[in-house]
Protein backbone atom coordinates (compact mmCIF):
# COMPACT_ATOMS: atom_id res chain seq x y z
CA UNK A 1 0.00 0.00 0.00
CA UNK A 2 0.93 3.21 -0.77
CA UNK A 3 2.30 6.61 0.72
CA UNK A 4 -0.82 8.55 2.37
CA UNK A 5 -3.23 5.95 2.26
CA UNK A 6 -5.25 3.76 4.61
CA UNK A 7 -7.06 0.50 4.50
CA UNK A 8 -11.26 1.68 3.81
CA UNK A 9 -13.79 -0.69 4.50
CA UNK A 10 -13.50 -4.66 4.48
CA UNK A 11 -13.65 -5.35 0.61
CA UNK A 12 -17.02 -6.92 -0.08
CA UNK A 13 -16.14 -10.76 -0.88
CA UNK A 14 -17.12 -11.68 -4.78
CA UNK A 15 -19.90 -14.15 -5.72
CA UNK A 16 -17.27 -15.38 -8.05
CA UNK A 17 -15.75 -17.45 -5.59
CA UNK A 18 -18.46 -19.71 -5.68
CA UNK A 19 -17.49 -20.78 -9.80
CA UNK A 20 -16.20 -24.07 -9.61
CA UNK A 21 -12.39 -24.40 -9.31
CA UNK A 22 -11.94 -21.02 -7.14
CA UNK A 23 -9.14 -20.42 -5.28
CA UNK A 24 -8.80 -17.08 -3.40
CA UNK A 25 -6.04 -14.72 -4.02
CA UNK A 26 -3.65 -13.27 -0.65
CA UNK A 27 -3.95 -10.17 1.24
CA UNK A 28 -5.50 -7.23 0.14
CA UNK A 29 -6.82 -9.57 -3.27
CA UNK A 30 -8.52 -12.02 -1.33
CA UNK A 31 -12.07 -11.29 -2.21
CA UNK A 32 -11.67 -12.18 -5.85
CA UNK A 33 -9.97 -15.05 -7.15
CA UNK A 34 -6.55 -15.89 -7.89
CA UNK A 35 -7.40 -18.17 -10.19
CA UNK A 36 -10.18 -21.39 -11.03
CA UNK A 37 -8.19 -24.04 -10.56
CA UNK A 38 -4.99 -23.89 -13.77
CA UNK A 39 -3.76 -20.43 -14.03
CA UNK A 40 -1.57 -21.30 -17.23
CA UNK A 41 -4.74 -22.56 -18.88
CA UNK A 42 -6.70 -19.12 -18.01
CA UNK A 43 -3.25 -16.93 -19.42
CA UNK A 44 -3.05 -19.18 -22.71
CA UNK A 45 -7.24 -18.28 -22.90
CA UNK A 46 -6.15 -14.94 -22.11
CA UNK A 47 -4.04 -14.62 -25.20
CA UNK A 48 -6.14 -16.63 -27.79
CA UNK A 49 -9.66 -15.02 -27.17
CA UNK A 50 -11.56 -13.66 -24.58
CA UNK A 51 -11.37 -14.10 -20.68
CA UNK A 52 -13.45 -12.50 -17.40
CA UNK A 53 -11.00 -11.05 -14.37
CA UNK A 54 -13.20 -10.52 -11.28
CA UNK A 55 -11.66 -7.42 -10.29
CA UNK A 56 -14.67 -6.34 -7.84
CA UNK A 57 -12.71 -6.03 -4.83
CA UNK A 58 -11.29 -2.43 -6.65
CA UNK A 59 -12.90 0.46 -5.03
CA UNK A 60 -15.05 3.13 -6.41
CA UNK A 61 -15.37 6.88 -6.00
CA UNK A 62 -18.29 8.85 -8.30
CA UNK A 63 -17.77 12.68 -8.12
CA UNK A 64 -20.44 14.70 -9.69
CA UNK A 65 -21.05 18.56 -9.77
CA UNK A 66 -20.17 20.62 -12.96
CA UNK A 67 -16.52 21.66 -11.85
CA UNK A 68 -15.15 18.34 -11.16
CA UNK A 69 -13.35 18.09 -14.37
CA UNK A 70 -11.36 21.16 -13.68
CA UNK A 71 -11.04 20.61 -10.05
CA UNK A 72 -9.21 17.61 -11.10
CA UNK A 73 -7.09 18.67 -13.14
CA UNK A 74 -5.83 20.99 -10.70
CA UNK A 75 -5.18 18.52 -7.96
CA UNK A 76 -3.94 15.54 -10.20
CA UNK A 77 -1.27 15.12 -12.21
CA UNK A 78 -3.49 14.78 -15.95
CA UNK A 79 -4.69 17.33 -17.97
CA UNK A 80 -8.39 16.80 -16.88
CA UNK A 81 -10.15 19.97 -17.94
CA UNK A 82 -10.81 19.29 -21.64
CA UNK A 83 -11.63 15.15 -20.54
CA UNK A 84 -14.60 14.91 -22.90
CA UNK A 85 -17.65 13.11 -22.13
CA UNK A 86 -17.49 9.54 -22.45
CA UNK A 87 -13.89 9.68 -22.44
CA UNK A 88 -11.41 8.00 -19.73
CA UNK A 89 -8.24 8.54 -18.09
CA UNK A 90 -5.55 7.49 -15.66
CA UNK A 91 -4.37 10.10 -12.84
CA UNK A 92 -1.85 10.37 -9.99
CA UNK A 93 -1.96 12.22 -6.59
CA UNK A 94 1.45 13.22 -5.82
CA UNK A 95 2.45 14.60 -2.33
CA UNK A 96 4.15 17.67 -1.80
CA UNK A 97 7.88 16.01 -2.95
CA UNK A 98 6.87 14.30 -6.00
CA UNK A 99 5.71 10.99 -4.35
CA UNK A 100 3.12 8.75 -5.47
CA UNK A 101 0.09 8.49 -2.81
CA UNK A 102 -2.66 7.73 -5.19
CA UNK A 103 -3.40 5.74 -9.20
CA UNK A 104 -7.06 6.98 -10.41
CA UNK A 105 -8.34 5.28 -13.33
CA UNK A 106 -11.30 7.44 -14.68
CA UNK A 107 -14.22 7.36 -17.09
CA UNK A 108 -16.32 10.06 -17.27
CA UNK A 109 -19.73 10.05 -18.47
CA UNK A 110 -20.88 13.58 -19.13
CA UNK A 111 -22.61 14.42 -15.46
CA UNK A 112 -20.57 12.13 -13.25
CA UNK A 113 -16.47 10.89 -13.12
CA UNK A 114 -16.21 7.57 -12.02
CA UNK A 115 -12.92 6.44 -10.48
CA UNK A 116 -11.54 3.03 -9.76
CA UNK A 117 -8.23 3.03 -7.43
CA UNK A 118 -6.49 0.16 -5.36
CA UNK A 119 -8.52 -2.12 -2.83
CA UNK A 120 -8.09 -0.34 0.55
CA UNK A 121 -7.14 2.94 -0.62
CA UNK A 122 -10.71 4.76 -1.56
CA UNK A 123 -10.92 6.70 2.22
CA UNK A 124 -7.52 7.53 1.90
CA UNK A 125 -8.46 9.41 -1.24
CA UNK A 126 -11.86 10.72 -0.52
CA UNK A 127 -10.17 12.16 2.91
CA UNK A 128 -8.14 13.92 0.10
CA UNK A 129 -10.30 14.95 -2.39
CA UNK A 130 -12.82 16.91 0.92
CA UNK A 131 -9.90 18.67 1.66
CA UNK A 132 -9.65 20.03 -1.47
CA UNK A 133 -13.37 20.84 -2.09
CA UNK A 134 -13.34 24.52 -0.92
CA UNK A 135 -16.58 25.98 -2.60
CA UNK A 136 -16.47 24.74 -5.75
CA UNK A 137 -18.68 22.40 -7.44
CA UNK A 138 -17.88 18.71 -6.69
CA UNK A 139 -19.35 15.77 -4.90
CA UNK A 140 -16.77 13.34 -4.32
CA UNK A 141 -18.40 9.61 -3.13
CA UNK A 142 -17.14 6.26 -2.22
CA UNK A 143 -19.81 4.04 -4.20
CA UNK A 144 -17.75 0.82 -4.31
CA UNK A 145 -20.63 -0.90 -1.65
CA UNK A 146 -22.99 -0.35 -4.94
CA UNK A 147 -20.48 -0.73 -7.81
CA UNK A 148 -18.43 -3.25 -8.39
CA UNK A 149 -15.26 -3.35 -11.41
CA UNK A 150 -14.59 -6.71 -13.99
CA UNK A 151 -12.52 -6.89 -16.85
CA UNK A 152 -12.76 -9.07 -20.06
CA UNK A 153 -9.31 -9.29 -21.17
CA UNK A 154 -8.08 -10.81 -24.54
CA UNK A 155 -8.00 -10.22 -28.17
CA UNK A 156 -11.61 -11.04 -28.65
CA UNK A 157 -12.47 -8.74 -25.31
CA UNK A 158 -14.71 -5.77 -27.43
CA UNK A 159 -16.35 -8.57 -29.08
CA UNK A 160 -17.39 -10.55 -26.36
CA UNK A 161 -18.41 -7.23 -24.29
CA UNK A 162 -20.71 -5.88 -26.92
CA UNK A 163 -22.25 -9.32 -27.80
CA UNK A 164 -22.76 -9.53 -24.23
CA UNK A 165 -24.32 -6.46 -23.12
CA UNK A 166 -25.22 -4.35 -25.93
CA UNK A 167 -24.75 -5.93 -29.48
CA UNK A 168 -23.85 -4.04 -32.46
CA UNK A 169 -24.93 -0.64 -30.58
CA UNK A 170 -22.36 -0.50 -27.96
CA UNK A 171 -19.47 1.25 -29.87
CA UNK A 172 -15.96 0.89 -28.78
CA UNK A 173 -13.37 1.77 -30.63
CA UNK A 174 -9.66 1.08 -29.71
CA UNK A 175 -7.88 3.36 -27.32
CA UNK A 176 -6.34 6.79 -28.54
CA UNK A 177 -2.40 6.38 -28.82
CA UNK A 178 -0.49 8.44 -26.02
CA UNK A 179 0.78 12.18 -27.20
CA UNK A 180 4.61 13.49 -26.75
CA UNK A 181 3.33 14.87 -23.36
CA UNK A 182 1.40 11.84 -22.06
CA UNK A 183 -2.45 10.98 -22.64
CA UNK A 184 -4.68 13.24 -24.96
CA UNK A 185 -6.35 15.78 -23.19
CA UNK A 186 -9.88 14.87 -24.26
CA UNK A 187 -8.97 11.03 -22.93
CA UNK A 188 -7.32 8.35 -24.53
CA UNK A 189 -9.83 5.78 -23.12
CA UNK A 190 -13.31 5.39 -24.88
CA UNK A 191 -16.38 4.55 -22.73
CA UNK A 192 -19.75 3.83 -23.32
CA UNK A 193 -23.11 2.93 -21.50
CA UNK A 194 -24.42 -0.50 -22.38
CA UNK A 195 -28.49 -1.31 -22.73
CA UNK A 196 -27.92 -2.17 -19.02
CA UNK A 197 -26.08 1.09 -17.94
CA UNK A 198 -23.04 -0.54 -17.29
CA UNK A 199 -20.40 1.72 -17.65
CA UNK A 200 -18.09 0.15 -20.39
CA UNK A 201 -14.22 1.53 -20.39
CA UNK A 202 -11.79 0.36 -23.71
CA UNK A 203 -8.29 -0.11 -21.98
CA UNK A 204 -5.04 -0.91 -23.74
CA UNK A 205 -5.36 -4.48 -22.10
CA UNK A 206 -9.35 -5.10 -22.96
CA UNK A 207 -12.30 -3.80 -21.38
CA UNK A 208 -13.42 -2.55 -17.75
CA UNK A 209 -16.88 -2.66 -16.45
CA UNK A 210 -18.33 -0.57 -13.91
CA UNK A 211 -21.53 -2.73 -13.01
CA UNK A 212 -24.21 -2.66 -10.05
CA UNK A 213 -22.40 -4.52 -7.32
CA UNK A 214 -26.24 -6.55 -7.13
CA UNK A 215 -26.20 -7.33 -10.76
CA UNK A 216 -22.03 -8.76 -10.80
CA UNK A 217 -22.73 -12.44 -11.36
CA UNK A 218 -25.62 -11.83 -13.91
CA UNK A 219 -23.36 -9.90 -15.70
CA UNK A 220 -20.39 -12.72 -15.17
CA UNK A 221 -22.96 -15.13 -16.87
CA UNK A 222 -23.96 -13.27 -19.66
CA UNK A 223 -20.22 -12.78 -20.55
CA UNK A 224 -19.63 -16.40 -19.92
CA UNK A 225 -22.74 -16.93 -22.65
CA UNK A 226 -20.89 -14.60 -24.86
CA UNK A 227 -17.38 -17.10 -25.30
CA UNK A 228 -15.82 -15.25 -22.15
CA UNK A 229 -13.96 -17.79 -19.82
CA UNK A 230 -13.09 -17.14 -15.84
CA UNK A 231 -9.42 -16.26 -15.17
CA UNK A 232 -8.27 -14.66 -11.82
CA UNK A 233 -5.72 -12.00 -11.00
CA UNK A 234 -2.67 -14.57 -11.32
CA UNK A 235 -3.36 -14.66 -14.84
CA UNK A 236 -4.57 -10.94 -15.06
CA UNK A 237 -0.65 -10.43 -13.38
CA UNK A 238 1.25 -12.36 -15.70
CA UNK A 239 -0.40 -10.30 -18.76
CA UNK A 240 0.54 -7.02 -16.54
CA UNK A 241 4.26 -8.22 -15.53
CA UNK A 242 5.09 -9.16 -19.38
CA UNK A 243 3.93 -5.94 -20.18
CA UNK A 244 5.71 -3.77 -17.40
CA UNK A 245 2.69 -2.64 -16.23
CA UNK A 246 2.84 -1.19 -12.56
CA UNK A 247 0.42 -1.88 -9.40
CA UNK A 248 0.01 0.95 -6.93
CA UNK A 249 1.41 -0.62 -3.52
CA UNK A 250 3.14 -3.51 -5.60
CA UNK A 251 5.76 -1.93 -7.70
CA UNK A 252 5.56 1.40 -5.44
CA UNK A 253 6.52 2.50 -1.57
CA UNK A 254 6.21 5.72 -0.52
CA UNK A 255 9.64 7.10 -2.47
CA UNK A 256 8.12 6.13 -5.40
CA UNK A 257 7.88 8.99 -8.17
CA UNK A 258 6.04 8.73 -11.45
CA UNK A 259 9.28 8.58 -14.11
CA UNK A 260 10.25 5.32 -12.22
CA UNK A 261 7.46 2.95 -12.90
CA UNK A 262 6.57 4.47 -16.40
CA UNK A 263 3.54 6.29 -15.56
CA UNK A 264 4.88 9.65 -17.17
CA UNK A 265 3.53 8.28 -20.77
CA UNK A 266 -0.14 7.00 -18.81
CA UNK A 267 -0.51 8.97 -16.26
CA UNK A 268 1.60 12.53 -16.32
CA UNK A 269 0.63 15.25 -18.62
CA UNK A 270 3.99 17.22 -18.81
CA UNK A 271 2.04 20.12 -20.48
CA UNK A 272 -0.06 21.35 -17.77
CA UNK A 273 -0.12 23.74 -15.00
CA UNK A 274 0.50 23.92 -10.95
CA UNK A 275 -0.26 20.70 -9.17
CA UNK A 276 0.93 19.39 -6.10
CA UNK A 277 4.63 16.98 -7.12
CA UNK A 278 4.97 19.40 -10.16
CA UNK A 279 8.27 20.16 -9.55
CA UNK A 280 9.74 16.90 -9.02
CA UNK A 281 8.19 15.73 -12.34
CA UNK A 282 9.58 18.27 -14.05
CA UNK A 283 13.20 18.15 -12.60
CA UNK A 284 13.56 15.14 -12.64
CA UNK A 285 12.04 14.26 -16.16
CA UNK A 286 14.13 17.14 -17.34
CA UNK A 287 17.06 15.65 -16.18
CA UNK A 288 15.90 12.31 -17.24
CA UNK A 289 17.91 10.52 -14.33
CA UNK A 290 14.84 8.64 -11.91
CA UNK A 291 16.89 7.73 -8.73
CA UNK A 292 15.24 3.59 -9.74
CA UNK A 293 13.88 1.87 -12.63
CA UNK A 294 10.99 -0.47 -12.89
CA UNK A 295 12.46 -4.05 -14.57
CA UNK A 296 11.03 -7.08 -15.74
CA UNK A 297 13.05 -10.15 -13.56
CA UNK A 298 13.63 -13.70 -15.38
CA UNK A 299 13.99 -16.07 -12.68
CA UNK A 300 15.18 -19.42 -11.82
CA UNK A 301 13.20 -21.93 -11.12
CA UNK A 302 10.51 -20.50 -8.97
CA UNK A 303 8.32 -17.02 -8.63
CA UNK A 304 9.37 -14.06 -5.82
CA UNK A 305 8.04 -13.42 -2.63
CA UNK A 306 6.41 -10.06 -3.45
CA UNK A 307 8.24 -7.34 -1.37
CA UNK A 308 11.29 -9.41 -1.10
CA UNK A 309 15.03 -7.81 -1.77
CA UNK A 310 16.58 -8.02 -4.83
CA UNK A 311 20.32 -8.19 -3.81
CA UNK A 312 23.58 -7.91 -6.34
CA UNK A 313 26.82 -9.50 -4.81
CA UNK A 314 25.04 -9.26 -0.99
CA UNK A 315 23.61 -5.60 -1.78
CA UNK A 316 20.51 -4.47 -1.72
CA UNK A 317 19.67 -2.92 -4.81
CA UNK A 318 15.72 -2.79 -5.38
CA UNK A 319 12.43 -5.14 -3.81
CA UNK A 320 10.21 -7.27 -5.89
CA UNK A 321 6.53 -6.39 -6.84
CA UNK A 322 4.67 -8.62 -8.46
CA UNK A 323 6.08 -12.15 -9.41
CA UNK A 324 4.20 -15.04 -11.38
CA UNK A 325 4.97 -18.01 -13.61
CA UNK A 326 4.06 -17.07 -17.03
CA UNK A 327 2.88 -19.65 -19.60
CA UNK A 328 5.94 -18.76 -21.73
CA UNK A 329 8.67 -17.08 -20.13
CA UNK A 330 8.62 -18.93 -17.00
CA UNK A 331 8.65 -17.37 -13.49
CA UNK A 332 9.01 -13.36 -13.98
CA UNK A 333 8.29 -10.89 -11.32
CA UNK A 334 8.73 -7.08 -11.89
CA UNK A 335 10.98 -5.22 -9.34
CA UNK A 336 12.32 -1.82 -8.56
CA UNK A 337 16.09 -1.48 -8.67
CA UNK A 338 18.66 1.21 -8.59
CA UNK A 339 18.73 2.88 -11.76
CA UNK A 340 22.96 2.40 -11.43
CA UNK A 341 22.14 -1.61 -12.12
CA UNK A 342 22.71 -2.64 -15.61
CA UNK A 343 20.90 -5.80 -17.35
CA UNK A 344 23.65 -7.98 -17.43
CA UNK A 345 23.86 -7.84 -13.38
CA UNK A 346 23.72 -11.34 -11.34
CA UNK A 347 20.66 -10.99 -8.97
CA UNK A 348 19.49 -12.94 -6.48
CA UNK A 349 15.85 -12.58 -4.66
CA UNK A 350 13.81 -14.91 -2.12
CA UNK A 351 11.21 -17.54 -2.84
CA UNK A 352 8.09 -17.46 -0.18
CA UNK A 353 10.38 -19.82 1.76
CA UNK A 354 13.38 -17.52 1.82
CA UNK A 355 15.25 -19.77 -0.44
CA UNK A 356 17.61 -17.49 -2.52
CA UNK A 357 16.32 -17.52 -6.17
CA UNK A 358 18.47 -16.39 -9.39
CA UNK A 359 17.47 -13.42 -11.38
CA UNK A 360 18.38 -11.55 -14.63
CA UNK A 361 17.01 -8.43 -15.78
CA UNK A 362 15.48 -8.63 -19.24
CA UNK A 363 18.18 -7.17 -21.72
CA UNK A 364 15.52 -5.06 -22.98
CA UNK A 365 14.95 -3.33 -19.89
CA UNK A 366 18.59 -1.84 -20.22
CA UNK A 367 18.16 1.31 -22.03
CA UNK A 368 15.49 2.30 -19.59
CA UNK A 369 18.78 2.67 -17.40
CA UNK A 370 20.47 6.33 -19.28
CA UNK A 371 17.52 7.25 -21.13
CA UNK A 372 17.52 10.64 -21.70
CA UNK A 373 13.89 12.82 -21.75
CA UNK A 374 12.70 13.11 -25.84
CA UNK A 375 11.46 16.20 -25.41
CA UNK A 376 11.45 18.87 -22.25
CA UNK A 377 8.58 19.48 -19.42
CA UNK A 378 7.31 22.10 -21.11
CA UNK A 379 4.65 24.11 -19.23
CA UNK A 380 5.56 22.10 -16.10
CA UNK A 381 9.41 23.62 -16.13
CA UNK A 382 8.14 27.31 -17.21
CA UNK A 383 5.55 27.22 -14.36
CA UNK A 384 7.98 26.15 -11.79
Amino acid sequence: MSAGSTPSTTAIQSPLLDLPGAVPAAGDDAAVAAHYGDPLREQRALRDGAVLVDRSHREVIRIGGPDRLSWLHSITSQHLSGLGAMRGSEALVLSPQGHVEHHLVLADDGTATWVDVEPGTAAGLLRYLESMRFLLRVEPTDVGAHTAVLSVVGPAAAATVAAALGGTDLDLPEPLALEPAGAPVTGPYPVARAADSTLVRRMAYGVDLLVDRVALAATAQRLFAAGAVPAGLAAFDAMRIAARRPRLGRETDHRTIPHEVGWLADAVHLDKGCYRGQETVARVHNLGRPPRRLVLLHLDGAVAAPGSAVTAEGRDVGFVGTSEMHEELGPIALAIVKRSVPAGTALVVTDSDGAPVAAAIDPDDDDNAVAAPKRPAGRLLRSS
